[in-house]
């Protein structure tokens, strides 16, 4: 389910509390709205509120946590991958087919990653048969010091590409607590029931809480997301891929 479908979701269930509780007002006794009552409800809800808060805060602060990750990891891999091909360029000519091959993996990524089509982006890096780079590099015959450095180095840096590519598929596989989102939306329907218990029931209060359901949802909005940095409105850039397109095989 998306991330639309679910703050609609989070948005009905909390504003439909709201209505609920204006209901409950003209259906209880008197002495169920009295002063005394409404004190206790106060403390009460000052409770939820406060549990609600921070689980809130909690969601955003790990959702951006992850977000952040997942975009400095794109650009670290972008500069890492034109590092890898200026090593290649600088031991020699013979390191053509590796850097053509290092280019063709890098737009396929991209392409997957970043679809120009209407489709959900693949991250899955065994779908791209990146592997026949680390057999061409390791198949380079140093003649000199510079060039066993450079082949080494080589070497390293791309199976530091590989892990990077399985550490942002796992990274970006993590979805959101689910229990922990129903609870929360539960503690805010909650909290909205006694708004709506203890409001005077005019336009004014309606547009009020309407307003008040539409910035929980649209904070839930925002926490699936950033839980989900390859998709949706809040996606990570391409740019760092691309511009590493500009410079592999210069």
């Amino acid at each position: 389910m998306n991330a639309t479908i679910l703050s609609v979701l989070v948005f009905a269930s909390v504003f439909g509390a709201a209505l609920v509780g204006m209901l409950l007002q003209r259906i209880l006794p008197k002495h169920h709205l009295g002063a005394d009552t409404k004190d206790t409800v106060k403390l009460a809800m000052g409770l939820v509120a406060t549990m609600a808060a921070l689980v809130l805060g909690l969601l955003v602060a790990s959702a951006k946590s992850t977000y952040d990750a997942e975009s400095s990891g794109i650009t670290q891999m972008a500069a890492k991958v034109i590092f890898l091909d200026r090593m290649l360029a600088n031991f020699g000519p013979e390191t053509k087919e590796a850097r053509e091959q290092l280019r063709h993996v890098v737009e396929n990524v991209t392409n997957r990653m970043w679809p120009d089509k209407v489709e959900s982006a693949q991250l899955d890096p065994s779908a791209v048969r990146s592997e026949n780079i680390y057999g061409s590099i390791q198949q380079l015959s140093p003649k000199n010091d510079m060039q066993t450095t450079l082949k080494s180095q080589a070497i390293s840096q791309a199976f530091e590409l590989g892990q990077m590519r399985w550490l942002e598929f796992e990274q970006a596989n993590q979805a959101i607590s689910k229990p922990m989102l129903v609870i929360l939306t539960l503690w805010l329907s909650i909290l909205f029931v006694s708004f709506g218990l203890f409001s005077p029931s005019n336009s004014t209060v309606v547009a009020a809480l309407l307003l008040a359901a539409l910035s929980v949802a649209g904070a839930v909005y925002l926490i699936l997301e950033l839980n989900t940095p390859f998709g949706g409105l809040m996606q990570i850039s391409d740019a760092p891929f691309r511009n590493a397109l500009t410079h592999l095989g210069n």
